[in-house]
């Protein structure tokens, strides 16, 4: 439709919605009646399309799903409500957008409802993330709303006696050399990657370290941080930004110093395996912590079932300790969805955009944030993030489960795993029924 998005189109009546157990009822997107209720105003989209209609209303006020127009309005009064919306699998589809998502966003942007992208994704820079996501999904964004995996790292980097702005980091990921980027974007002064080791020190890795191929464009040499003793590099935190690609020297890199003394590669601590000590000694002296900025153990891609992702590669990092412990767990810090701290971190985004955007225009303070819609493909992530998080503010998270990512009624488990901390407020086909049905649940209805 030439200028405008439709609800009733975003609801897309004419397929079958997803079907849920009947425990689960309650939480569909659209009862019977509203189906057909919505059946309605689709063959009477389908009447008007000739005229070129914009922002068809329902025929049947609180049953159906409202009209959307793309007209820019100011709202009579600021929208209580906002949105957070995962990525790939929701919006995007091997970087391609779902049919769809563009129109929902585009409504939102239209009508100044505020909204966050929450990605476990990760790798670039959010400016390059964001420049990127503008272009396909044809909506202004800006990195004040946008968080992806890695972002909160960044708080790391602030003043402070646990500041970590001026120690020296390993990090890895997809592209290294990427992750070290971003890094010192984010204000680290001294980033170190598993091939900057290994080029200096290569029998660290006794096998084909691919060095003139995965590792070439990694350089060698260290920041001044070293042990005066034994001139070893001396390490205060270790950060996963991304899936990494060589699973095998970042394994051994990062357990090696998990076992040192003190954060110096090369060394071993004493402490190990001293049953005197708390956690037999394991992690006892004064070892880098070990961040990890997404625990999903899959997730979608354009093969025909959800690939690995960066979960898998921390329970790799986390079965090896085990074995060489005899059973330790694994001492680390993970932050990403469904993990309280990122959506604290995520809250605060929201909290500052929503209250920018409303401002400029409505130019009084907005209302409190009653309620933000989580829309997301992942049970294990988006939506038990989101069932689990107790705002500090008194803001309802609301989960909206999506069939069109990593979870799908007819694979893995299919409905019978939406239980418990999995189990979503609704289950929809798409990101436009997502935003239909918080719309309707909102009562919102667009400022003339």
């Amino acid at each position: 439709m030439r200028g405008g998005v439709s609800l009733v189109s975003l609801a897309r009546a004419s397929a079958p919605l997803l079907s849920v157990p009947a425990s689960t009822s309650p939480h569909v997107l659209l009862s019977a009646p509203r189906r057909a209720c919505v059946a309605q105003v689709s063959r009477d989209l389908g009447r008007r399309r000739a005229a070129a209609t914009v922002g068809l209303r329902a025929s049947c006020p609180g049953q159906c799903v409202r009209g959307f127009s793309t007209k820019k309005v100011v709202e009579k009064k600021a929208p209580s409500f906002a949105f957070a919306f995962d990525i790939d699998g929701v919006l995007l589809h091997v970087a391609k957008p779902i049919p769809g998502a563009s129109d929902a966003l585009r409504y939102l942007h239209h009508h100044n409802i505020p909204f966050i992208l929450l990605t476990n994704g990760g790798g670039k820079l959010e400016t390059e993330r964001v420049k990127d996501l503008s272009e396909k999904l044809g909506v202004p964004l800006t990195t004040d709303n946008f968080v992806q995996s890695h972002t909160p790292f960044r708080q790391l980097v602030d003043d402070g006696p646990e500041s970590l702005r001026d120690k020296t980091v390993l990090v890895t990921g997809a592209d290294a050399e990427k992750c070290r980027a971003i890094a010192q974007a984010y204000g680290f002064r001294n980033v170190v990657t598993p091939a900057d080791i290994l080029h200096a020190h290569p029998k660290v890795f006794p096998f084909d370290p691919l060095l003139d191929s995965v590792h070439a464009s990694s350089r060698a040499g260290y920041p001044s941080n070293s042990n005066p003793a034994s001139g070893m590099l001396k390490i205060d935190a270790m950060f996963v930004f991304n899936d990494p690609r060589d699973w095998a020297l970042d394994i051994q890199i990062i357990t090696d110093l998990l076992l040192s003394q003190g954060g110096h590669l090369g060394t071993y601590s004493p402490r190990n395996n001293d049953a005197s000590l708390p956690n037999c000694g394991w992690q006892q002296d004064n070892q880098p912590a070990l961040y990890f900025s997404n625990a999903d153990l899959l997730w979608s891609t354009g093969y025909a079932l959800p690939r690995l992702g960066q979960g898998a590669f921390q329970a790799a990092v986390a079965g090896v300790w085990r074995r060489i412990t005899d059973g330790h767990e694994l001492r680390r810090r993970v932050i990403g969805k469904p993990y309280g701290e990122t959506y604290r971190f995520a809250e605060r985004v929201l909290a500052a955009h929503r209250h920018e955007l409303l401002r400029a225009i409505s130019h009084h303070e907005p209302d409190v944030l009653r309620s933000v819609y989580m829309v997301g493909d992942n049970p294990e992530s988006d939506i038990a993030g989101a069932n689990d998080f107790v705002s500090e503010a008194g803001t309802e998270w609301c989960s909206v489960l999506v069939g069109t990512g990593v979870w799908n009624p007819a694979a893995r488990g299919g409905e019978g795993v939406l239980k418990g901390r999995f189990k979503p407020r609704a289950v929809v086909r798409d990101v436009r029924e997502a935003v239909a049905w918080a719309l309707e649940r909102e009562g919102f209805a667009p400022g003339e």
